[in-house]
Order: structure tokens, then sequence, then C-alpha cells
């Protein structure tokens, strides 16, 4: 439940709580409650973006936000949101709204987004999980490796997201 909290309202960053899954339920269960909490609370704000548009959205996400990711509303774009959804520290519930005004159906948005957040769930899991079980050395592994990914991510973001709308606006000539 707390996930899918997490990902409605945000009143703590996801990977806090996905960390408190591994810690608190293990590896394996805490990976199923994460994904299946994810997976709810993903659903249910593409869907609530659906049903109320954009005022409601806007209410929620920043206007600069909205209009800097306005490019995936106008295609279905699924490969270029799965690779946000893979992404670390990119805002992937703020993308569930936003992506519920676009075209994407639920069906692809649910595959999309579920298995695009797996990985950071299946890490941030085994983090809680090695410091409840005090494996530290494999704790301090794990976070320096999702520490590097975080930094490559934020420094070529700009590059990446580029890269996205330039390959929007190839398939938008190719129309």
């Amino acid at each position: 439940m707390l996930q899918v909290v997490q990902v409605l309202a945000a009143p703590m960053p996801g990977e806090v709580t996905g960390f408190i899954g591994g810690y608190v339920y293990g590896i394996v269960i805490g990976i199923i409650l994460s994904t299946i909490g994810l997976t709810i609370g993903s659903w249910m704000a593409f869907s609530l973006a659906r049903f109320f548009g954009r005022p409601f959205v806007e209410k929620f996400i920043k206007k600069e936000t909205m209009d800097k990711y306005d490019y995936l509303l106008h295609h279905k774009g699924a490969f270029l949101v799965f690779l946000l959804f893979l992404t670390p520290g990119f805002p992937k519930d703020s993308l569930c709204y936003i992506l519920g005004l676009g075209h994407l159906s639920t069906k692809e948005f649910l595959a999309i987004s579920t298995v695009g957040r797996f990985v950071g769930t299946v890490l941030l899991t085994l983090g809680g999980s090695y410091i409840y079980n005090h494996q530290y050395r494999r704790f301090f592994v794990l976070f320096g490796i999702a520490i590097i990914a975080v930094f490559l991510s934020m420094i070529y973001r700009d590059k990446i997201e580029r890269v996205f709308k330039k390959m929007y606006r190839r398939i938008k000539k190719q129309r």
C-alpha cells in the first residue's frame, strides 16, 4: 500500500519505499510486493490522468515538466518510454501521470512501466535485504554501482532527452 500511495502522492521518494520492502520482507516477497504496489499506483496515476485530463495533471506536475515531456504524448513511443522507466533518477511517478494524457493503451503502459521499473525495484529490495542481514559489503558494492548509474544518467540526461526528441521528429516525419 505504501508503494501505491508513494506513486500517487509521493510523500517520500520511491527509492525509500523499495529499500524498506527489502528490509522488512526480504528479497523475494519485497520484490513481489513492491512490484505489485508500483504497478497498481502507476496504473492509478495513469488512469486518473486519462479520466480527468490535463488540468488535473497540472495540479500535480509543474507546467515546465509537462512541456518538457510533451513530445511523449504525441506518439506511441513505447521504446522511448521504456528507456525512461529504466533510467535511474528519472521522475517515473510524474511520468505515469503524463503518459495518461497520451496515446499508449493501458495494456502497453502497464507492460512498459512494470518491466521498466523492475530493475530498480530489484536493486532497491536487494539493498534493503543486505542491510537487514548485515551484508554490508554487498550493500556497498550495490550502492556504488547504483551511484555510478545515477551519476551517469544525470550527466547524460540532456543528451538522452535530445536523442529521444530527434527520434520522435523522425518518426513524425515518416507518418
